[in-house]
């Protein structure tokens, strides 16, 4: 495999919005290749670091990364959706901030063995932790007609989804699929000529559909937002980097449910629920990247920063 390379996205603006304290408590809970993370190490003195990833060839690249800090930094193998579980086995009653970045990393997309690009011949794989048993091969190749249509249609908002869909079982029944240059073949041969002549890939939004669906990301991140701001300390924050609008709604729904406090239905003439906010949204319109960044780094036009406070 290449070098565990990734380029940080947001960095400083991630690093502005977790307001970090020198004997603080974090938690990076998709460390990839720990380019947020050596920044949140730096700046700590008494202060700990929590990396989690799923990747195993992450963590061992971030290990590497964060040598020169490991008497501040214990690094997990686990889900950033499991953190909850992560922070009670070590031992801690909370945290001071959880940073989120939720973007596949550069060396998954780019390493053509994973699975994750269309762009390389390689086995439908696109597992984010090796040891998972759910792969592309098995959604391509025994999921029905209908949940294929469903996870390209809401996972990847694919306009031909009924097409593609259609197309992968007719293939299917004539052998199975098994590289992604074989998927590819088959999602050009589903889409008429004028979405061929888009400036997007064909496949992207098949692949990422694929790819979402294999490794529950929405459900994970779903998770993660309902346990992330309970292991908050006080004025800890909680920085969360997306990359799609799926992510974003779930994200920005949470953060927007956890300042408001009171469900209670508007025609109510006083709050019966008794819920407080729990949380200040530092901005109420996500943070993007800056023109300067977005010409170091095109993978950065799509990212969306959310940061909230806990009260």
């Amino acid at each position: 495999m290449k070098e565990f390379h990734h380029i940080s996205v947001l960095l400083e603006e991630c690093l502005d919005g977790l307001a970090i304290k020198p004997d603080g408590v974090y938690i990076d809970g998709t460390l990839g290749g720990a380019g947020h993370s050596s920044q949140i190490a730096k700046r700590l003195t008494t202060g700990r670091l929590i990396g989690i990833d799923r990747d195993p060839v992450a963590l061992e690249a971030a290990g590497k990364r964060l040598e020169p800090y490991k008497d501040r930094v214990t690094l997990v193998h686990s889900n950033f959706c499991e953190m909850a579980q992560v922070v009670k086995d070590l031992g801690l009653s909370g945290v001071d901030g959880i940073l989120l970045d939720l973007g596949v990393s550069s060396p998954q997309l780019d390493d053509g063995d994973r699975g994750f690009s269309y762009m390389a011949d390689a086995p439908l794989d696109m597992r984010m932790n090796s040891e998972d048993t759910l792969c592309a091969d098995t959604v391509v190749n025994t999921w029905s007609h209908e949940e294929l249509k469903r996870i390209l249609y809401d996972y990847g908002e694919e306009r031909y989804a009924p097409r593609i869909a259609a197309a992968i079982c007719r293939r299917r029944e004539e052998a199975p699929i098994r590289t992604t240059l074989e998927l590819v073949d088959i999602i050009r041969s589903a889409m008429p000529p004028q979405a061929l002549r888009e400036k997007q890939h064909p496949a992207k939004r098949s692949f990422q559909a694929i790819r979402i669906a294999v490794n529950d990301e929405l459900g994970s991140v779903e998770k993660a937002m309902q346990d992330a701001i309970p292991l908050l300390n006080k004025g800890g924050r909680l920085a969360v980097i997306t990359f799609h609008s799926l992510e974003d709604r779930i994200v920005k729904n949470a953060m927007t449910a956890a300042s408001k406090g009171c469900t209670c239905p508007p025609s109510f003439p006083v709050c019966v629920c008794g819920k407080t906010p729990q949380v200040e949204l530092i901005s109420r319109k996500p943070i993007v990247a800056t023109q300067e960044e977005l010409e170091c780094n095109p993978r950065s036009r799509s990212a969306k920063l959310r940061v909230c406070e806990k009260l």
